[in-house]
């Protein structure tokens, strides 16, 4: 991994980044469908008062190993059970819906939520090919790639400006005096940094999945970056994979699930998080080594000093302005320590006793 400072102070790394959650909703061997729901429940509220900025769902279909495809309604859930911290959509697969829908959907959460809401936009469909068909063809059924229609059509809705022998002018879009929350998009290669730039919406970079180099994908954005109506300034979050323990002995054995699952996917096979011993007692062939290995790039592993040291100082190289942490992890209580201690690394304070709002 490049720009690695390691010899710098945990503090000097870490000092002020904003730490956010990815969630997945991951069902596990011993944890139902039902059950992981709630345990994002229980994670939101732990993660609002530990001072994360914010909790992002996201949207996955047909995968045995997410429980979530409904991000919109896990959004208005969470946020209902937290108080500080901003709920979002990481992300609604645009591909999926119609544009005026996710428009009316998230101005009704930004309604009940006022200023806690994001809309994260993701360009994939999220799911294999007979499921996305399953998805878009009680729509116009052409089958072809019109992200970037739907897209510009999405932010019509935002910003309400249609021409005026535009149609869709004609409609309203309720609640009419509530905005479209702040939209951010997606991405983990080239077209998704390219494109945010240009528009000049934030960039979340999925580094956890990417092929990409983070360091490219985030200079790209930032020298495509124009100043709009909804920012200013280029903002990128760092969305990356995380198991934190006590100690790097045991963030190692609970990061065998995460290796486990990796290689799973790697073979088209998206079941259930296995439990540390049966990933532990699983051999790899020499392939699936090799994978998991080169994996190991994108997954930062240890106890906090180890995580803050090797994550702060990537942040730093790649000039994240926030780090955005996905994890793994098979047993829940293990899951919610790892976020515990990784808060305690960089320094989070909670907003009962912080400076004004993040």
């Amino acid at each position: 991994m490049r720009g690695l400072a390691v010899g710098l102070p945990r503090a000097q790394i870490c000092a002020m980044l904003p730490l956010s959650v990815l969630d997945l909703s991951f069902t596990t061997t011993a944890t139902s469908g039902a059950q992981a729901l709630r345990n994002s429940l229980d994670l939101a509220r732990l993660a609002d008062r530990l001072g994360y900025r914010r909790y992002w769902v996201a949207e996955h279909h047909n995968l045995p190993s997410v429980a979530s495809g409904a991000p919109e309604i896990m959004i208005g859930a969470i946020a209902a059970a937290t108080h500080h911290i901003r709920v979002g959509a990481g992300g609604v697969m645009l591909p999926n819906h119609a544009p005026l829908m996710v428009a009316e959907r998230f101005k009704v959460l930004e309604a009940l939520y006022p200023g806690r809401i994001d809309l994260g936009i993701g360009r994939a469909p999220g799911t294999d090919p007979l499921t996305t068909l399953a998805l878009r063809r009680r729509q116009d059924g052409r089958g072809e790639d019109d992200f970037l229609e739907r897209f510009q059509e999405l932010m019509l809705w935002k910003s309400g400006a249609f021409p005026e022998n535009h149609p869709f002018r004609k409609i309203r879009v309720m609640p009419e005096d509530v905005p479209v929350p702040p939209v951010w998009l997606l991405g983990s290669g080239e077209y998704s940094a390219r494109l945010a730039g240009e528009v000049g919406l934030g960039f979340a970079f999925a580094h956890h999945f990417a092929s990409l180099e983070a360091e490219e994908a985030m200079e790209l954005y930032r020298e495509s970056f124009r100043p709009s109506t909804w920012l200013e300034r280029p903002y990128a979050i760092l969305a990356t994979a995380v198991v934190c323990a006590d100690s790097d002995e045991a963030a190692e054995r609970l990061a065998a699930t995460a290796d486990h699952a990796y290689i799973r996917r790697w073979r088209g096979d998206y079941g259930p998080l296995v439990s540390p011993e049966e990933a532990l007692a699983y051999r790899y062939t020499p392939s699936e080594e090799e994978a998991r290995r080169a994996n190991r790039r994108r997954l930062f592993v240890g106890s906090p000093d180890t995580v803050a040291r090797h994550l702060g100082a990537f942040a730093r190289a790649v000039r994240a302005d926030e780090i955005m942490v996905t994890t793994a992890i098979f047993d829940h209580a293990a899951r919610k320590r790892s976020y515990e201690l990784f808060a305690r690394a960089f320094g989070l304070v909670p907003p009962a006793t912080s400076q004004g709002t993040p």
